[in-house]
């Protein structure tokens, strides 16, 4: 089980939410795996990282840099805190909001020790200034500290023992180039399949010790959006249902009752999530309709909208984004059991949406 984009526009603390805040921190410290052979999926990333790390083992030396991307919540804070693990060495964690001044990052830079690791979060945030002393960094082990202003400025070069940075982004697109390629190894986290959420269902139960069988464990994960930070907030709140209104052992009925409390569906959906796709298919019989005005129908925000409902929605194959507007599939008429408008008919199910998916 594993985990980890800034903070989302508003709606971003619901319960399938994939940023980590408060008492969530504090439960996914305690329930993270603590070396490579704990931690469930991203087999690919897994064994390639497991081959970095061996070989500078072997060697003596500290391991390459590492780029970890992908979603909130697969787990790049939990793999750079077991290559600590793996390599020895102690680990600094910082982000890139938190330096905005090339200064900012001299003085994380000039106090780490040699093997040390240094964790470097959201590292698509980071400020040019601070960007471009880290590239001399990470290639020379060394920055070039500024002393005075103006045209008495001096240079005064700054030796730094070998370390690792790990660098986290849930956007690699916006690493410019010379900066991706200083690292020497990248790994891509995918989202999780079914069977392997099951995996960290039953082990974070059993460090939590919390009862529950096969059945249960999988309507969880299956309604966990693939991602592990997910399956172990909507545990937590079973576990809670369970504890109070069953004996405290979760199967598939008491978790798909608990779940239903917290309105997450069958596919994972929540209140945001339904609410945007009834807004299109009741109001707009379907689309193609505009993010202002779908964003106006459920009352939230464009940005909530876009940024933090539409993702899933588009990754489910419930919503599609078009030139003309957004569009629902045939799959978000049938998952909400609403039938689709005949093509032809008036309003905005006659504008196009049928000639789209020929429904």
């Amino acid at each position: 089980m594993n985990w980890d984009d800034e903070t989302a526009p508003a709606a971003e603390d619901r319960i399938v939410g994939a940023s980590a805040e408060g008492d969530d921190q504090a439960v996914e410290a305690a329930l993270r795996p603590k070396d490579l052979s704990e931690f469930v999926g991203q087999e690919k990333v897994r064994q390639q990282l497991d081959l970095v790390l061996r070989a500078a083992r072997q060697r003596g030396a500290t391991a390459d840099h590492v780029l970890l991307s992908g979603a909130p919540g697969l787990g790049k804070t939990t793999l750079s805190m077991i290559i600590a693990a793996e390599m020895n060495a102690p680990i600094r964690i910082t982000s890139g909001p938190a330096i905005q001044h090339a200064g900012d990052l001299a003085a994380i830079l000039s106090s780490l020790q040699e093997g040390e690791i240094l964790f470097l979060d959201e590292i698509h945030r980071m400020s040019r200034p601070a960007e471009e002393m880290l590239y001399m960094a990470m290639e020379d082990f060394r920055v070039d500290v500024i002393v005075g202003k103006g045209p008495g400025a001096t240079a005064i070069p700054l030796e730094l023992p070998p370390f690792t940075l790990v660098g986290a982004t849930t956007r690699a697109g916006l690493l410019p180039p010379p900066l991706r390629d200083r690292f020497g190894f990248t790994g891509h986290m995918e989202f999780y399949e079914p069977a392997e959420l099951e995996r960290v269902v039953h082990r974070s139960a059993g460090l939590l010790d919390v009862e529950i069988d096969t059945a249960g464990a999988a309507e969880i994960a299956g309604r966990s959006r693939g991602t592990p930070r997910i399956a172990n907030r909507l545990l937590r709140r079973v576990r809670d249902y369970a504890q109070v209104k069953a004996d405290g052992v979760i199967t598939r009925e008491i978790a798909a009752a608990a779940l239903g409390v917290y309105e997450v569906d069958a596919r994972g959906l929540d209140r945001l999530d339904r609410a945007v796709l009834q807004a299109l298919l009741k109001l707009f019989g379907g689309g193609p309709v505009g993010l202002s005005t779908l964003a106006v129908a459920v009352g939230e925000e464009r940005e909530t909208v876009e940024e933090v409902a539409e993702p899933f929605l588009v990754r489910e194959g419930l919503l599609a984004r078009t030139p003309r507007g957004r569009v629902a599939t045939p799959a978000a008429w049938a998952h909400l059991g609403l039938v689709p408008p005949q093509a032809g008919g008036t309003g905005a199910a006659g504008s196009g949406q049928q000639g789209l998916f020929g429904a």
